[in-house]
């Protein structure tokens, strides 16, 4: 009798062991993509359907000679608006004329020339969001041959006019089909985390939307931070949780709203697309998108996204373990005053006996005092402190 038991023991053992480590693979997407969120520039925020080649061309030169290339901005992605409104007559997508009379295949040449790499928008239904262009619903193969012969390396994939089947059963045979064509696409999912994506996008996509679509303004900005930060365990390397794509340097927000908005955005893992004009980019909002010490906090390789450990009212406190046995901290109040914040060592998962230095990353600088059980801030309000914690005893 007890032998039977063991044996029985031993087979369950066996048979969740081997069906964790067959949910941990990948059953369609492996492309090798997204070790860290993906960084780059998307059109649609700043310019909406305002769009043509010369300034898909001028904002690649402007990330390289602003440095933004440099520090990881790779991806110069074109969102809707960019096709005519009919296939040709052999079913393919046709770049409009009027704007991108060159085509995408020398577009795409170009933005390799420089070191980075094109982005371009479809969505999986029968037309895109603007209903200025086809969708890919139906021709998911077609398009992904299509997007691979021009070279296109980044595609966000929308959720409008469909056929009313539900976002895992469309998105999934584009992933199919973007894997049989031999050239990595990065797949971004944004079907507005309408069916939960964070709970079925690995599988399909190197991110997934959370969110409906971000506007530029505080109320906006924080709910999607909100609405994000809920789904924070599933997001991993090879594939995040999207937010949207960054309002930084849009206007809509003062300078200290941004820098909550880029230190929230990078705490929590979400990819880094920058949503202005980098033509123009002011020195203030370079000073934010270029923070090389919060860039690294989202690139960290350990690839945990932060979450609220504390609320209190509209204090809260964020924080996610980085690599080194560090710990990136965000002192955030919401409120309408300048507040004193303190985050305990209990609360943000540091060994409460632990002597910690403390990083300032808007500052740039170490604080000179050695911290012991928690640490203590004023925070202005609508504003943020970013801290990285290391121990030392």
């Amino acid at each position: 009798m007890e032998a039977s038991l063991l044996t029985w023991l031993l087979l369950i053992v066996v048979s969740v062991t081997a069906n964790s480590e067959s949910s941990s693979r990948r059953d369609l997407l492996a492309n090798g993509l997204a070790s860290t969120p993906p960084m780059g520039w998307n059109s649609w925020n700043h310019f909406n359907c305002f769009i043509d080649e010369n300034i898909i061309k001028q904002t690649a030169d402007a990330l390289v000679s602003s440095g933004l290339a440099n520090l990881g901005y790779e991806y110069v992605n074109i969102d809707d608006c960019w096709a005519e409104i009919s296939r040709d007559n052999e079913g393919s997508l046709v770049p409009k004329n009027s704007t991108f009379p060159s085509g995408l295949k020398a577009l795409a040449d170009y933005v390799h020339s420089k070191g980075l790499k094109l982005g371009i928008y479809s969505d999986a239904g029968y037309y895109t969001c603007s209903k200025k262009m086809p969708g890919s619903l139906g021709y998911e193969e077609h398009d992904a041959k299509t997007f691979a012969s021009w070279g296109i390396d980044y595609l966000k994939y929308d959720n409008c006019f469909n056929d009313g089947s539900k976002p895992p059963v469309r998105f999934p045979v584009m992933t199919r089909a973007l894997m049989s064509v031999g050239h990595p696409i990065f797949f971004s999912l944004c079907e507005w985390g309408d069916l939960h994506p964070a709970l079925w996008g690995f599988n399909v996509g190197n991110s997934w939307r959370t969110t409906n679509d971000i506007s530029d303004n505080w109320d906006s900005m924080v709910s999607r931070a909100d609405q994000n930060e809920v789904y924070a365990e599933f997001a991993r390397p090879g594939g995040w949780n999207d937010p949207d794509m960054l309002e930084v340097g849009n206007g809509g927000m003062t300078k200290e709203e941004y820098i909550v908005h880029f230190s929230i955005w990078a705490i929590s893992k979400a990819p880094l697309l920058i949503g202005c004009d980098v033509r123009n980019i002011t020195k203030e909002t370079m000073e934010i998108i270029a923070n090389k010490e919060v860039i690294a906090v989202n690139q960290d390789k350990l690839g945990i996204q932060a979450k609220k450990v504390r609320m209190e009212g509209d204090l809260e406190v964020w924080a996610g373990p980085l690599s080194g046995y560090r710990t990136a901290l965000v002192l955030l109040n919401r409120g309408t005053s300048r507040r004193v914040m303190t985050a305990c060592w209990d609360d943000i998962g540091i060994p409460p006996s632990s002597t910690v230095i403390v990083r300032d990353l808007w500052e740039h600088k170490n604080l000179k005092a050695r911290f012991a059980e928690n640490i203590t801030a004023t925070v202005d309000s609508h504003a943020c402190k970013m801290y990285i914690l290391k121990p030392i005893s």
